[in-house]
């Protein structure tokens, strides 16, 4: 029954948002008592927590199966990114800008949480693009981990619209990518930017 509320909360929060989905309208969806859920959940906080960890959990799931198809470097960046946009497909307005303004306190403990998660995830991307050809070996990895980590939470914690939110990151990938690619990586990304528009319009 845990897991089942948590699924619930989590499909919920994401399509109506956090702050305005109540203990009562899970119940009320899952055709169970309010005292249900209590007997698992404390208060609404943790069930938040709870689910935001299960996807997060869901993401890095998905992106270890991208991972495990060798697609070369760029082209991986790009199926991750369409991977996380199909997981939000449901969501009206960003999470983390919902969680940031309603729930900080839960969104600095997520954001403690993720950002080193994230970070190996960029950084072993990159040093596979150096090891491919696509990125410059001269260039300095962990700044560029750093940066690109900056810019798409940047994007996450300030727009409130999930798909201008999309669209900003598609921009700061191709940002990325241009500022580490060598010649034969450009050649990837003009690939890759033309599949997506092609798949998009």
């Amino acid at each position: 029954m845990k897991d089942k509320i948590i699924s619930k909360a989590k499909d919920l929060f994401l399509k109506l948002g956090f702050k305005s989905v109540t203990m009562d309208d899970i119940a009320s969806e899952m055709s169970i008592s309010k005292k249900t859920i209590y007997k698992f959940f404390s208060n609404k906080d943790v069930l938040i927590q709870a689910t935001i960890e299960e996807f997060h959990n869901e993401i890095m799931a998905s992106l270890t199966e991208i991972v495990s198809r060798n697609h070369n470097s760029i082209h991986e960046n790009f199926a991750i990114k369409q991977k996380v946009n199909e997981m939000l497909q449901t969501s009206e307005s960003s999470p983390l800008y919902q969680l940031k303004k309603h729930y900080p306190l839960i969104y600095e403990n997520i954001i403690k949480n993720q950002i080193e998660l994230f970070k190996n995830c960029f950084r072993a991307n990159i040093k596979k693009g150096i090891s491919e050809g696509l990125y410059r070996e001269s260039i300095y990895i962990e700044d560029c981990v750093d940066f690109y980590y900056i810019l798409i939470f940047a994007v996450n914690e300030n727009n409130v619209s999930k798909r201008i939110v999309q669209e900003i990151e598609y921009k700061v990938l191709e940002y990325h990518i241009r500022a580490i690619a060598t010649p034969k990586g450009i050649i990837e990304l003009e690939k890759q930017l033309q599949n997506h528009f092609s798949s998009n319009h």
